[in-house]
């Protein structure tokens, strides 16, 4: 039997029994109970009611979350002359062509969001096994692809949050970190259940959302009250 430390045994017993709590108190426990000696991100996962392998009941989507993620987005954009000078005055972090791309097919990743012109999409389209399981691919659905590359950019390292229902029909993000005003983190989490809840597809039947989870970075995972979520 795995034996834990003290420190991993005390967050044990603090979310012991705990169920369903409003996202204020999941917020309080979690902060609580953060002791490690860097700023935690708070993750949100949700079960939602659907099969993403049948494209009409596909969720994904993006928002922008009221106060920030507290995180430094690296972006990357695919652009080429005036385009390219756009992006890189709106502060994107890489910008390039095919020399971004022979980069990114030698293994060279280090951004968290990447967009593009239309007219560069015939190169990025090489990327596709490459980006698309890092849900990294621009797409014209979340505002990825566009000729407005400089709000774009911005819009990334202002706090965007593009989310993608996985396999077992899971979304999760961060939406904050634990240092974050407590009101501030609940109105993130809400907007982006809100994001989730009106990106319900056509092709889902029944209970849409089944689960919301928040948790920290290295912390114990605690449900919450899809009322308190959805501020119903």
């Amino acid at each position: 039997m795995a034996k834990f430390g003290k420190r991993t045994r005390a967050v044990r017993e603090a979310f012991a029994g705990k169920e369903d709590l409003s996202v204020e108190d999941a917020i309080a426990l979690i902060k609580a109970n953060s002791k490690v000696k860097f700023d935690e991100t708070i993750e949100i996962a949700m079960n939602l009611g659907v099969d993403p392998r049948h494209a009409d009941q596909m969720v994904r989507g993006v928002v922008g979350l009221p106060n920030g993620t507290g995180k430094d987005v690296r972006v990357a954009v695919f652009a080429r002359g005036a385009k390219a000078d756009e992006a890189t005055a709106a502060g994107a972090d890489i910008v390039g062509a095919e020399d971004l791309m022979e980069a990114i097919q030698g293994g060279k990743i280090d951004f968290d969001r990447c967009i593009a012109t239309p007219d560069m999409m015939p190169v990025v389209g090489r990327l596709g096994k490459i980006l698309g399981p890092r849900n990294l691919m621009p797409n014209p659905k979340v505002g990825t692809v566009t000729m407005d590359v400089a709000d774009a950019v911005k819009a990334a390292k202002g706090g965007e949050v593009q989310f993608k229902a996985e396999k077992a029909g899971v979304v999760h993000a961060g939406v904050g970190k634990v240092s974050f005003d407590d009101a501030k983190l609940a109105e993130n989490i809400r907007a982006f259940v809100d994001a989730v809840s009106k990106a319900k597809p056509a092709g889902a039947k029944g209970s849409y959302m089944k689960k919301v989870s928040l948790s920290s970075t290295m912390g114990s995972g605690v449900s919450v009250a899809i009322e308190s979520a959805t501020g119903n």
